[in-house]
């Protein structure tokens, strides 16, 4: 194919209104120089640290309040958004609010928030600089059916698979594919009439369930893909591109993943053959800003694509501990700034998602073993629960927690504790 060529490229006062602004907005011009989106996610906290800890004055806005990020010591400004992330009464409350604060860059984490910058991207640079990538880049990278064409043609391997976008074609699927088999629509955010909803992958494993996962997908008009299932070891690489150059390029192991999310990532150093790869495949698509292509091999160790993340990730933290600061390069590269080039960061530094590795042990404790799913594909409940507590005694780091800024770790806890009651009160009263 054609190689896509679309590159683009004073501190105020102290306030003394509170942290929090839900109601009207002041009219007193207010100016920061970023904006994160999606402060309930974890890539939003990390970037708050990120720029905060260098002099940056950094706002958030998120859809609820007692969020770990407006904890941060170096969150100037909690925004509370009464609408949901990505809907079209989120776009209004964001334009209101850019008018009166004048950010210079939005940093954007959440698929729901980047479907709907890309469809208001025009109004939205009327008020600031958005920190993504542009299109036609950016619309090939969140397809995955997309990115998989041009990682095949650039000899990338890739799961066995095949398209399906009705419950009909299912069978014919299952003759190609074989079971088990990993259902995954094209793109994870998709609309259903007025409201929109982040569609996960699922695996099945047999013919009743690959039905029942097509049928609930089918509703929202999506391609799907129905892959194998590659259930080797699941690595990532993590560049930074911008101007035809690499500034950064950074890998991952992810273990104990639930739920799409691995509850423990450990720094690498960057595997020559998923290296070039990703390399090849962010060159070809030109595709700017940060970037995680996901990879994951088979017995063999032989590597399969299995998408990109054209935004920053859940394990951003990871990266940024290990000295490749990507929420700092998207700001230097958004604003206009040089761009830091990254060349080394030390590797075997792990972090862990608590909250994650405490559902996986639930999980392992309250799922039967599937028949036809590898055994690697399930963990043994006592498996589960030593890793668990073996973790506890070797040298990590967790997710949120920050001796130099400990109050988001406190509220992550409280969060946690409060859903957990609240969830054990709606058993019981059933």
């Amino acid at each position: 194919m054609d190689k896509i060529r679309d590159a683009t490229y004073s501190l105020p006062m102290q306030s003394e209104e509170p942290r929090y602004w839900n109601s009207q907005l002041a009219t007193r011009q207010v100016t920061y120089d970023a904006l994160v989106l999606d402060a309930r996610l974890r890539q939003s906290l990390a970037t708050v640290r990120s720029l905060g800890s260098r002099g940056l004055r950094v706002a958030a806005v998120g859809s609820s309040g007692g969020l770990p990020t407006f904890s941060s010591r170096w969150c100037q400004k909690a925004f509370i958004c009464p609408a949901d992330e990505g809907t079209d009464e989120y776009l209004p409350y964001l334009e209101q609010l850019l008018d009166h604060i004048g950010a210079r860059v939005l940093v954007i984490s959440s698929d729901a928030n980047l479907a709907l910058i890309r469809r208001y991207r025009e109004r939205l640079e009327q008020h600031i600089q958005i920190a993504l990538a542009r299109e036609p880049a950016l619309g090939i990278a969140i397809n995955k059916e997309r990115t998989l064409e041009v990682a095949k043609q650039l000899g990338i391997s890739v799961p066995k698979g095949v398209n399906v976008k009705a419950t009909s074609e299912v069978a014919e699927a299952l003759r190609e594919v074989g079971l088990p088999a990993v259902v995954k629509p094209a793109e994870s955010w998709a609309w259903n009439k007025q409201h929109g909803t982040r569609l996960a992958s699922k695996l099945v494993s047999t013919p009743d369930e690959a039905r029942h996962v097509v049928e609930e997908l089918e509703s929202f008009g999506v391609t799907m893909l129905f892959q194998q299932l590659i259930s080797g070891r699941r690595e990532s690489v993590s560049l930074f591109y911008a101007y035809g150059q690499i500034y950064a390029c950074y890998a991952q192991r992810h273990m104990r993943i639930v739920g799409g999310e691995s509850a423990l990532r450990e720094s690498i150093a960057v595997p020559p053959d998923i290296g070039g790869q990703a390399e090849c495949l962010v060159r070809e698509i030109d595709l700017e800003g940060c970037a995680e292509v996901e990879f994951r091999r088979d017995d063999a160790g032989n590597p399969y694509l299995m998408e990109i993340n054209p935004r920053l990730w859940a394990s951003t933290e990871l990266a940024v501990r290990s000295g490749v600061d990507f929420p700092y390069l998207l700001y230097q590269w958004a604003s206009g700034e040089k761009i830091d080039m990254v060349k080394s960061y030390p590797v075997g530094g792990r972090l862990r998602y608590l909250k994650g590795d405490i559902l996986n042990v639930a999980t392992s404790l309250s799922t039967s073993r599937q028949q036809g799913i590898p055994e690697r594909e399930v963990i043994p409940p006592a498996r589960a629960i030593f890793d668990f507590c073996l973790s506890f005694f070797i040298p990590i780091g967790y997710d949120c927690f920050d001796w130099k800024d400990p109050l988001p770790a406190w509220t992550a806890i409280v969060g946690f504790v409060r859903d957990v009651l609240r969830w054990a009160s709606k058993k019981l009263r059933r």
